[in-house]
């Protein structure tokens, strides 16, 4: 069965895991709680995450802004209603533009339900998800952290988190995919709330930068 987490008690779970790793309670101890980092689950937001893809949060923030301005509420009937040019108008790639149109299809159709994830397991999500065209494993874990909230999730094709775990932990740079999930196992069943904290620290010491 999963866990979930919410904003009523993010910060005891928190307080859990850096009792358990010296190393995470030491970014407790000098950054504080991360943010409640959250969004609704909606198609809006898969969007965003989708958007996010290999870029950087601006570019895929000012890109769905283009979107809101374009259709107004980001559904999608709406989106499919604009042509590949009009995508294009608002930063999205030929690549992307593919794949938010079979996301709005497949929900339009029912073959994705975004409203029966909310009762599912990680493993189920995942192979939902996947089922759409350009959704991986990188995408289905940030709609598990920042939009269901499972506690247990680590995302090893998420730079920042890889590279904060290596820095906090003192790894080496050239460790494999595996060895670095054999390192984040010691979070469990919490490594959602682990990563919450090593992209704290991360996002922290770039602001010192």
């Amino acid at each position: 069965m999963f866990e979930t987490f919410d904003q009523t008690n993010f910060h005891q779970f928190c307080n859990l895991v850096g009792s358990s790793d010296a190393d995470l309670q030491s970014i407790l101890d000098k950054y504080g709680y991360p943010p409640f980092w959250s969004r609704p689950n909606t198609f809006e937001s898969l969007i965003h995450i989708i958007l996010e893809q290999q870029v950087s949060l601006a570019s895929a923030l000012a890109a769905l802004n283009k979107l809101k301005e374009k259709i107004g509420e980001v559904v999608p009937e709406r989106l499919l209603l604009l042509t590949d040019q009009e995508l294009r108008d608002c930063y999205f790639s030929r690549q992307k533009t593919i794949y938010v149109r079979h996301l709005a299809e497949s929900l339009i159709s029912g073959a994705l339900s975004l409203s029966k994830m909310e009762t599912m397991d990680d493993t189920s999500i995942r192979y939902q998800l996947k089922t759409i065209k350009g959704i991986g494993d990188w995408t289905v874990d940030i709609y598990l952290i920042f939009i269901l909230h499972h506690t247990d999730v680590f995302p090893i094709g998420d730079l920042a988190a890889v590279n904060s775990l290596k820095k906090v932990k003192g790894l080496e740079a050239g460790l494999s995919k595996e060895e670095i999930l054999a390192v984040a196992d010691q979070f469990k069943p919490h490594r959602t709330i682990a990563t919450m904290l090593l992209w704290h620290a991360y996002l922290e010491e770039r602001k010192k930068k």
